[in-house]
């Protein structure tokens, strides 16, 4: 494998984990253009929502052309592992970074174990709780959405640590969560018990998708906003199921 093809390949690998991170489609042609203008190569890069192509062409040899086809990998948004990824861009060019260096650098970062932070786990228990509180919830509402929140995002860590479709995981979470929360009108816990079960998986919104969507479509990539605008409402409509089999397992009828 001569240079132009190491570089392109490890371009394409690139692509794909910034792709399945949550990384917008302007981030990725501007983090790869980056990369690969340091390497002293030109690239045509095409972003489709489950392949892309990268054209890399010397820019002091042009007869030197490499072009290549990826799948893209999907996986859960992960934002410590998308600003990793995209510092590492310009960790290559601000210390002139040769290509094996970038790719040791790259698959230190792949091969890194995410695993949620008590930090991370009590704040998001704690921001679910406010949205609680935002709706008028009272402070037995609050506990019952902390706690929930709290159980159903460590399931939500275990099952994508697991590799578990990430569809399964939204129901499965949201009907965790939704069991749990329904407890406060099971047992008359406060004054506010409706307002616990309905934002007991506001948590679970995928806003992440939503707003990339919208950037895509700013940034004129159509196809690509509108992969991941249905891909966001697939997983709305499944933290919605989760919602209804949690009321159907604790016998109550929809709000």
């Amino acid at each position: 494998m001569n240079s132009t093809e190491t570089v392109a390949h490890f371009l394409a690998d690139y692509v794909k984990w910034l792709w399945g991170c949550g990384a917008t489609c302007t981030r990725i042609e501007k983090n790869v253009d980056r990369i690969a203008h340091h390497f002293g190569y030109d690239i045509d890069l095409t972003l489709l929502p489950r392949h892309a192509t990268i054209v890399l062409t010397g820019r002091e040899e042009p007869h030197e052309c490499v072009a290549l086809t990826t799948s893209l990998r999907p996986c859960a948004i992960n934002f410590d592992l998308n600003s990793r990824l995209s510092a590492l861009s310009w960790n290559v060019v601000d210390n002139q970074l040769s290509i094996d260096s970038a790719r040791h650098q790259f698959y230190h970062i792949i091969s890194r174990r995410y695993s949620v932070e008590w930090t991370t786990l009590l704040l998001v228990s704690l921001a679910n709780a406010s949205f609680c509180r935002l709706f008028g919830g009272d402070a037995a509402a609050m506990a019952v959405v902390f706690l929930s929140t709290m159980a159903g995002f460590i399931l939500k860590t275990v099952l994508t640590g697991r590799k578990l479709d990430q569809r399964v995981v939204f129901f499965l979470c949201a009907m965790l969560s939704s069991t749990l929360s329904a407890s406060a009108l099971v047992f008359s816990l406060g004054d506010t018990p409706g307002i616990a079960l309905a934002t007991s998986v506001l948590y679970l919104i995928p806003g992440v998708p939503y707003i990339n969507s919208a950037s895509d479509m700013i940034a004129r990539h159509y196809l690509c906003a509108f992969y991941r605008f249905m891909d966001a409402l697939i997983l709305t409509g499944c933290l919605s199921l989760g919602l209804c089999a949690g009321l159907m397992i604790m016998n109550l009828k929809p709000i």
